[in-house]
């Protein structure tokens, strides 16, 4: 944990000197698309009027916009930011993410009396005993019991529900059928790991580990209105007028409520990127977390006290669904061939795209062009930085070289034409291609999120590949993108704990967040991966096999390993597989850009995107 924290405080510091700055040298670092999965932006501009301030001054009311309408708030359901900043002040888990006296992210115990260490037992399992604090209550009046903590953790990783981070309870003996985790009374909860996580802690913060109680969430809609959401933490639900505003109001039986100093906290809910920025402007709201991409850098000179650039471990992506088909009308191939095929060009593809233009000229907010899925940010066994050391070359870090010298930019584009050579037909006097299908780019509304596609858009048609754009508001999108109904479609993720494993263990092919679909529909059947294992000193070898039996097989192994070097060294070996496939297209690694007006005091937020406005005050 102390090299997790030391590494978020080096990170916090590169990012504020990238933007102050100018460049975009990646720096020694380390946490939501928000998520984590997942941030939300923008619709068409000026469709809102600036709203008036419900309670100025005095420090008993903030007026904040995160992101448009969550698509749920129900902890165990929950896969996106926004989601996520509300469930964290409505419920207290076990653990919680807070400030130490010296400003450094800590995880502290919250129900729990303390966060205690495991018991190793005899069959390598290890064993934790959790004791409540006494007194809490649920909103309702109710006491929380460890009989709900059960609850919640069986509900959460059970098949039935069909929860996206379902998977998160892997490490929990007996998954895949009932998890081991036990109320032996009232206030006393026992949980058996597999095997020793060095990450359990955070997992503890994570709002899948929170409680719900089994008679609350009985009402399958208990989580869409005020009169039916109970819950444990610092605040409640007023009120919920959809697709306008939420507002918390202080709860007055929460353990902690003589620590919490705001009273009401009113989440206004837009996509709007220019209604945010003149809600902010007038003093309506105090905080956005989203602003016009064509403001950024007047924000930067006439607002360097509000406009903030923080740290955040994450990448934003372009994912492909690997069951839509990108060969010419003309192709025989099939099968492994034409999986072989696509992620050949899939790849090919990405070697198109110039990300230092991306993050200096459309995201400017002091991003770091990615080469790798898995972010800058996270240690390597040795110390190091995970993302130097992926990739097969001693040249540069991951698995293209973003270099931005024209020499490196040309070597890629010429690599990326012979290679698309090979499938479609390419006309030398025009130096297009003329037979590559047509393709859909699916984005959230968003101006940022819009502008990074038109690029894409215009890089592809440099080389005769039309793409259309399809916007969709947020939680038509995430469902849309969930269900494969797409071909290409932008993506982000931002890390759930401090182990890269949080961004590879996505792509299994029973993670409900595994959007490009690896080991679903057709694809399950698709058996082009080979991997070896005895290098890594087990015994496990598959040549011709399906991503199941190769990805999810690695991912196993990383998991159940308590060797810090065969575990890095087997995560390695998962990205190199995942990025062998040209389904997950790196583009950038996350900064979290937002405007924090100068009167508020007491506001923090983490590298896991996740914002907190319990404590703050308005002067």
């Amino acid at each position: 944990m102390k090299k997790f924290l030391a590494l978020l405080l080096v990170l916090a510091m590169t990012l504020t000197i990238v933007a102050c700055n100018g460049t975009t040298k990646p720096v020694e670092t380390k946490p939501t698309e928000s998520g984590s999965q997942t941030e939300p932006q923008k619709t068409d501009p000026g469709t809102e009027e600036p709203t008036e301030p419900s309670e100025p001054g005095g420090g008993s009311s903030i007026a904040v916009c995160l992101a448009s309408e969550p698509d749920t708030i129900d902890p165990a359901l929950n896969s996106a930011v926004d989601g996520a900043t509300l469930i964290v002040h409505l419920f207290s888990g076990l653990a919680k993410w807070s400030l130490d006296a010296n400003d450094n992210y800590a995880i502290v115990a919250d129900a729990a009396e303390e966060l205690v260490d495991g018991v190793a037992n005899d069959d390598g399992t290890v064993t934790y005993t959790y004791t409540l604090r006494d007194g809490m209550k649920w909103s309702d009046g109710e006491p929380v019991t460890a009989s709900d903590f059960e609850f919640a953790w069986k509900r959460a990783s059970s098949a039935d529900l069909g929860a996206d981070y379902e998977y998160m309870f892997e490490v929990v003996d007996g998954y895949g059928d009932e998890i081991n985790a036990h109320a032996l009374d009232e206030r006393t909860l026992e949980v058996t790991l597999a095997n020793a996580v060095p990450y359990w802690n955070e997992l503890l913060a994570f709002p899948t580990y929170f409680p719900v109680r089994e008679d609350v969430v009985a009402d399958e809609t208990w989580a869409t209105n005020p009169a039916t959401y109970v819950s444990n933490g610092a605040y409640i639900m007023s009120s919920w007028e959809h697709n306008s505003k939420i507002t918390l109001t202080k709860n007055p039986d929460f353990i902690d409520a003589d620590t919490v100093t705001m009273d009401t906290i009113e989440f206004y809910l837009s996509d709007d990127s220019n209604n945010m920025l003149a809600n902010f402007k007038s003093g309506a709201w105090q905080l956005i977390d989203d602003v016009p991409t064509n403001e950024i850098a007047t924000l930067k000179d006439e607002y360097p006290d509000e406009f903030h650039i923080q740290g955040q471990i994450g990448t934003y992506y372009v994912c492909w669904n690997v069951n839509a088909n990108i060969l010419p009308a003309g192709s025989d191939l099939t099968g492994v061939e034409a999986e072989k095929a696509q992620a050949e060009i899939r790849n090919a593809l990405s070697l198109l795209y110039d990300r230092n233009y991306i993050v200096e000229e459309i995201a400017q907010g002091g991003q770091v062009p990615a080469s790798s899925f898995v972010s800058m940010g996270f240690p390597e066994a040795d110390g190091t930085e995970f993302y130097m050391n992926a990739g097969p070359s001693s040249e540069y870090p991951g698995y293209f070289n973003t270099d931005p010298s024209e020499e490196v930019m040309d070597a890629n584009y010429n690599e990326a034409i012979e290679i698309l050579k090979k499938y479609y037909t390419f006309d030398e006097a025009s130096g297009k291609f003329t037979d590559v299908p047509t393709l859909d780019y699916l984005y959230n509304t968003s101006e940022g999120h819009k502008a990074i596609g038109e690029y894409l858009q215009s890089a592809l048609e440099g080389v005769g590949i039309t793409m259309n754009m399809e916007n969709q508001e947020w939680n038509t999108f995430l469902n849309t993108r969930e269900q494969g109904n797409y071909t290409v479609a932008r993506n982000g993720w931002i890390a759930d704990y401090n182990d890269p494993i949080t961004l590879l263990d996505l792509w299994t092919s029973g993670s409900g967040n595994n959007d490009v679909q690896f080991g679903k529909g057709d694809h399950a059947d698709i058996a082009a991966y080979d991997i070896d294992l005895t290098e890594y000193g087990l015994d496990v070898v598959v040549k011709g096999g399906t991503w199941a039996e190769t990805y999810d097989v690695i991912i196993a192994a990383i998991k159940t390993s308590t060797d810090d070097a065969q575990r890095y060294a087997l995560m390695h070996a998962a990205e190199d597989l995942l990025m062998s496939t040209g389904a997950v297209t790196p583009i950038y690694y996350y900064t979290d850009l937002y405007m924090l007006d100068q009167s508020v005091e007491g506001f923090f937020s983490i590298p896991l995107g996740y914002k907190y406005f319990m404590h703050t005050t308005i002067n």
